[in-house]
């Protein structure tokens, strides 16, 4: 077997043919072949872009024009979402025992009993206290905001769940209270009230709010509620 093997040794060795002229020079036409196939197209020869390439190529990239449009179609009315409503003012008229003209909660957007609650207040220049402060400048008196959130602290403890009266549940004090901004007619006054201390046996509530107008701060501080005797 290894005899027949290194008998074919032969195929291996070059033939006389290869080395013939015709041979060598179709070699070298084949190089300088290959040689221009891979030489890259000239910027001259480059194909022109027709013009229903170039709006195809439009339509694929995002046109800003058309996305301003889009949203300029959308009516300032529809584009911000109206509070929720947890509880609505006939809800809270059964907890408060405040009425007009010092029911100064419109509505409540969150309330988790014996914990927390954001209320809100709509402030209008209907409200009775601005004919007098002030007549050149409606602003909402720095007294009646703290007002209003302790009644959104009263929407907390005054609930089944917790197990408090509106009989006999008052607004006993403030400390460290802080105005940051003035609120005006026409804004809307977002309250959280937030359960910080509970001391059953003396009936104390210690609670923390903050107000917000725009999501900024307008007035904090901390209040204290007591259950006792209305007499």
């Amino acid at each position: 077997m290894a005899r027949s093997l290194f008998s074919h040794s032969s195929v291996f060795q070059p033939s006389s043919s290869l080395s013939s002229p015709k041979l060598a020079a179709s070699l070298s036409i084949n190089s300088s072949l290959q040689t221009q196939e891979v030489r890259p197209l000239s910027i001259s020869k480059a194909r022109p872009v027709s013009p229903l390439m170039k709006s195809n190529c439009s339509l694929v990239k995002c046109n800003p024009s058309v996305v301003v449009e889009t949203e300029a179609e959308i009516p300032i009315e529809k584009k911000f979402a109206a509070f929720p409503t947890v509880m609505d003012i006939n809800q809270i008229r059964e907890i408060l025992p405040h009425r007009f003209p010092f029911l100064l909660v419109d509505r409540v957007i969150e309330c988790k009993p014996g914990v927390t609650a954001v209320g809100i207040k709509n402030v209008t220049i209907n409200d009775n206290f601005f004919p007098g402060h002030f007549p050149e400048r409606p602003i909402m008196p720095g007294v009646l905001m703290v007002e209003a959130m302790a009644q959104v602290g009263g929407l907390v403890m005054l609930q089944p769940e917790v197990g408090g009266s509106r009989e006999n549940f008052f607004f006993a004090g403030i400390d460290k209270v802080r105005f940051r901004k003035p609120v005006i007619a026409g804004d809307t006054l977002v309250m959280r009230m937030t359960l910080v201390k509970l001391q059953k046996r003396f009936g104390i509530a210690k609670m923390e709010g903050k107000a917000y107008v725009g999501g900024e701060v307008v007035c904090e501080g901390e209040f204290l509620m007591a259950t006792g005797s209305s007499e």
